[in-house]
């Protein structure tokens, strides 16, 4: 399974100390060179860019068309980390592109690209008995009080889920 990241799935895992989810979901996430340097670069996350340089599970892509990804940005107004994930999930026939941002998720759905957010990657470790029901809603309290925006739909709908697991 090929799966690609935007910046935002990781430090929201890496918020609520469970970046190990993407291996044990999904063997290993690559993640292109811009979104790499924004979770290395920024000095708000030098604690999590160790953490990040170190996981064997998330590999770096450096072969971007640029070209490709100018052309994305200006038609789009994304930024470059979510500019390049697209394109790896396009032209790497990613099975999956993990990306939050509402804008992002619109553009890589309007281009056939399967998107999954965090909270959809929590349902799925839910489901697959790895985290627990309270660690769930654990999670979701940790990420809306480091001021991640999380929708009341996307956070009944995954509540309902856990609530009728049977």
């Amino acid at each position: 399974m090929i799966v690609i990241s935007d910046t935002t799935p990781i430090i929201s895992l890496l918020k609520i100390n469970r970046l190990d989810l993407f291996e044990k979901l999904f063997d290993t996430v690559q993640i292109p060179k811009g979104v790499f340097a924004e979770l290395i670069e920024n000095p708000r996350f030098q604690e999590e860019s160790k953490i990040v340089q170190s996981c064997n599970y998330i590999k770096v892509v450096e072969e971007i068309d640029e070209g490709y990804v100018t052309l994305l940005r200006r038609a789009t107004g994304l930024d470059l980390g979510k500019s390049e994930a697209i394109y790896l999930s396009d032209n790497g026939k990613a099975d999956m592109l993990l990306m939050d941002e509402v804008r992002g998720r619109e553009v890589a759905t309007q281009m056939g690209i399967k998107t999954m957010g965090t909270i959809g990657i929590l349902g799925i470790a839910y489901q697959d008995s790895i985290i627990s029901k309270e660690e769930v809603k654990g999670a979701i309290e940790i990420l809306r009080d480091a001021g991640r925006h999380i929708s009341e739909r996307l956070y009944e709908q995954l509540l309902n889920m856990i609530e009728n697991k049977g």
